[in-house]
């Protein structure tokens, strides 16, 4: 893993959300969710990363489980008001993006590496 790796992608988003679209891949008993058949993780990425960039990080990445990355999608989230401790003026957060990372049928990612 190169610094230029390192620098698109930051960390995997690990919330309830993104938690349910790994799993949906594995559900078999409900006819809509079985139409789900390919693995989904979500990433903070660089707001100046394209998506060919982020697929290629994340196969470069995950090279040694042999994974391909199938489609990538992004959500750039803007930065949001935030009051500063104990002072008047306003802060800002700073803005976020999200991919969310779509896999081959049958890869998927182990995260316990």
């Amino acid at each position: 893993m190169d610094n230029k790796t390192n620098a698109i992608l930051k960390t995997i988003h690990v919330t309830e959300k993104a938690n349910l679209l790994q799993s949906l891949c594995e559900q078999d008993n409900n006819p809509c969710i079985a139409k789900f058949k390919k693995a989904k993780y979500v990433f903070i990425v660089d707001p100046k990363a394209n998506k060919a960039q982020i697929k290629t990080a994340v196969e470069e990445l995950y090279k040694d489980q042999k994974i391909k990355v199938d489609q990538v999608n992004t959500i750039n989230l803007p930065r949001k008001k935030k009051k500063a401790r104990g002072k008047r003026r306003m802060g800002y957060t700073s803005q976020i993006r999200k991919a969310i990372v779509t896999l081959r049928e049958g890869d998927t990612i182990d995260l316990e590496i």
